[in-house]
């Protein structure tokens, strides 16, 4: 079980937008993916609507690059954050100051500390299917990490995929040229996913506290 939480706790980035954290163990985690569309020195985000240039990023630049699901940041935004492609978080000057983009090592902490990747994920979604598509396997939510199935933006298509089905998360870890360390849940199954992506797919981040 968590540790006893502090709901009064919120941080917020330099957009302005305010999140509500929780203690799991001895990690502090934001309950909820990130918005921002700054970085911590106040230089924009690059904003990506077009698919065309979504599938350029991947063909033919390295560059940072937002979006909201179906570019509907109106309907989706606040709900399940933005979506952001690696190289956003290379330099790690996206989470608000005293927090950083978790390394595969504190997710790997978090999914250990839940009973390991056969039932952590259902330990993580929020329950019921106000979000999730049913039957939202085993969801208990019982360290209020409420995961939100913010589905993705995949690097060859451009096309927006699995709202409702499945979320993803970056970590800081990119062991190859082409790819980077992420965890994904589902709505079928109680397991977290571990493995790798391509930099330039589009997956949610959630920040964890500097210790």
């Amino acid at each position: 079980n968590a540790d006893p939480v502090n709901k009064s706790e919120t941080i917020t980035d330099i957009d302005g937008n305010e999140y509500n954290t929780v203690v799991i163990g001895t990690q502090t985690w934001m309950k909820e993916n990130l918005k921002v569309s700054n970085y911590n020195n106040g230089t924009p985000i690059q904003l990506i609507t077009d698919n065309s240039e979504w599938i350029k990023i991947y063909r033919e630049d390295d560059k940072d690059a937002y979006c909201w699901y179906e570019n509907d940041k109106a309907s989706y935004g606040d709900t399940y954050g933005a979506l952001y492609n690696w190289y956003v978080v290379e330099d790690n000057n996206i989470c608000p100051a005293g927090w950083h983009l978790p390394t595969y090592d504190e997710w790997t902490t978090l999914i250990d500390y839940l009973g390991g990747s056969s039932e952590a994920g259902g330990k993580m979604k929020e329950v019921g299917t106000t979000h999730w598509r049913s039957p939202n396997t085993s969801a208990t939510n019982e360290v209020e990490f409420t995961a939100l199935p913010a589905g993705g933006r995949p690097n060859v298509y451009g096309n927006f995929v699995d709202l409702g089905t499945y979320t993803s998360w970056w970590s800081q870890s990119k062991p190859g040229r082409t790819d980077a360390e992420s965890v994904g849940i589902s709505f079928n199954n109680p397991s977290v996913s571990r493995g790798t992506a391509f930099s330039t797919y589009g997956h949610s981040i959630r920040c964890i506290k500097d210790q």
